[in-house]
């Protein structure tokens, strides 16, 4: 008996096997060694097999879903073809930097070169490398060049990348193949160093511009490091499953499609989750349940799947009516799981998974992947529930949103002439506050707040303050009219109490939108 453990949705799922594998004339049908001992390859295959339900099932398939049922690491597909990567020098060298992580820090590389056609499957090219291969990325590194002492006091670095071919043979030809003569610039130690093997095993070197110059695909399955006991990046990780549902009542459909459907798309699932620094760099993966198991069954189809990323209120709790600030978004295919690698600055943001065509069921997973806690969740309630204090304490008769959108002239408090200034929203007792905007008497906010009000005629203010190291300092403030509507106005800045004139510098300009139906935003 053998035990395998596959990452599957979310879980590490234990297979079991005995050794009985199938083979015709005495040897192995399909994965096997060289080596005719080695049985190792095809128990694992086998155990997967197994967990997809037939060796059928594991016929073509996604290199980038294999990597992650092997690590339960997160896949990123790159096409070589977008971006300028191929004719900017300063794309590759990133590209480069991020591959050489990767790897450096245990994850799985995969590339290939794309078939247009069935025809063109396999194809062998003139430099050796070979169409619609999934070649495996085994070692990525600066390769020093020149020989003896003098070597190592030069700065001539090549960057260089290892893949080997599954089929264990055939090679790349060109320069730095095994037997070319550009090995002879980097010395007998150096290649013994990196094991530059002059054989048909299918393994072989490339420069990095030759492999960007040549390749078409590249997936980096990353094992995403949440250990705090760790020298590198820890990253804080969100999972949470959900699923696409149909319902004839429009506030209890889960199934609405990509924003090609205007009239349903909100009513698809929705998650929030907070970015608390100034700028983050997030991860996020969005897996259906896989159907490959369900093959003979007529349902081995994926759906087509993807995600929208839209900035909302700091304080918002309930699930958006209309549509926010949209942010960034996934691409729509019929993956198993789709990902995307965003930049996004300090806020609060929903994301909402979704098939392309509405009405359409499944379930998924969906990993969110920052340096700090994301503390996200699922949005269900679609405004304040009544309890059986509403009627003693009232119940919201309005909604209100403040965009606080940015401020001008604003004083500068500071030794060097500008000022650190924040806004606070004050509405009944909710206060909702800004980040600090540095250096500046000019602040972009960009600052969302939601309020529920039972007290139509109490008006909103917004205070601005200049952020000190002891004691923060008013700058001024605003106050807004409380009737509904949707209106923008830039204000002059007003002191505290009473004081009615325009005594202090600086401008506000806000967007203000209210709404006596509490599901209207």
């Amino acid at each position: 008996m053998f035990h395998f453990r596959f990452w599957r949705f979310g879980e590490w799922v234990d297979v079991v096997i005995d050794d009985r594998l199938p083979t015709a004339n005495g040897e192995l049908v399909y994965c096997h060694s060289n080596d005719s001992n080695e049985f190792w390859s095809a128990l694992v295959e086998k155990a997967y097999a197994k967990l997809y339900g037939c060796y059928e099932a594991l016929d073509g398939g996604n290199t980038a879903d294999a990597l992650v049922d092997f690590t339960g690491g997160v896949s990123e597909p790159m096409d070589l073809m977008e971006n300028g990567i191929k004719e900017e020098e300063e794309k590759r060298n990133e590209l480069f930097e991020r591959v050489l992580k990767t790897h450096t820090r245990g994850g799985l590389i995969s590339c290939s070169i794309r078939a247009t056609s069935a025809a063109d499957m396999e194809a062998r090219l003139d430099c050796g490398l070979v169409k619609g291969h999934a070649y495996a990325v085994t070692d990525v590194r600066r390769v020093r060049l020149g020989h003896g002492l003098l070597a190592y006091f030069r700065s001539d670095k090549l960057t260089m990348i290892r893949m080997r071919n599954p089929w264990g043979q055939k090679e790349w030809n060109g320069p730095w193949s095994d037997s070319s003569e550009e090995w002879q610039k980097v010395s007998q130690s150096e290649r013994e160093k990196i094991g530059v093997t002059v054989q048909d095993d299918g393994e072989f070197w490339m420069t990095f511009d030759d492999f960007v110059a040549n390749f078409t695909d590249l997936i980096l399955c990353r094992l995403i490091n949440t250990s705090y006991l760790s020298f590198h990046k820890t990253w804080e990780e969100a999972v949470v499953r959900g699923s696409w549902s149909r319902h004839d009542d429009p506030l209890l459909n889960r199934a609405g499609g990509c924003t090609n459907n205007k009239q349903t798309f909100l009513q698809n699932p929705q998650y929030v989750f907070d970015v608390k620094k100034p700028e983050d760099e997030v991860l996020i993966c969005l897996q259906q349940k896989d159907r490959r198991a369900t093959l003979r069954e007529g349902r081995g189809e994926n759906l087509a799947i993807g995600f929208d990323i839209h900035r909302v209120e700091l304080n918002r709790t309930y699930r958006m009516h209309t549509t926010q600030q949209k942010v960034g978004g996934s691409i729509f295919i019929n993956s198993r799981s789709v990902f995307l690698r965003i930049d996004l600055k300090e806020g609060r943001y929903v994301i909402i998974p979704t098939t392309f065509d509405p009405s359409l069921e499944g379930d998924f997973l969906l990993r969110i992947f920052t340096d700090v806690p994301s503390d996200c969740e699922e949005l269900t309630l679609h405004e304040p529930p009544q309890t059986c204090w509403s009627g003693l304490c009232g119940y919201p008769s309005l909604v209100t949103q403040v965009h606080v959108m940015e401020g001008s002239g604003l004083a500068g408090q500071d030794s060097d002439g500008v000022s650190d200034p924040y806004v606070i929203i004050r509405c009944e007792g909710i206060k909702v506050r800004s980040p600090v905007h540095k250096n500046t008497r000019n602040p972009a906010f960009d600052t969302k707040g939601l309020f529920y009000r039972k007290k139509a005629n109490q008006p909103i203010s917004i205070e601005i303050y200049n952020h000190n190291v002891l004691m923060d300092s008013f700058m001024g403030q605003v106050t807004l009219p409380a009737e509904q509507g949707s209106f923008q106005q830039t204000l002059h800045l007003r002191g505290k109490g009473d004081r009615q004139d325009n005594d202090l510098p600086g401008t506000l300009t806000v967007t203000i939108v209210t709404s006596s139906l509490l599901t209207n935003i």
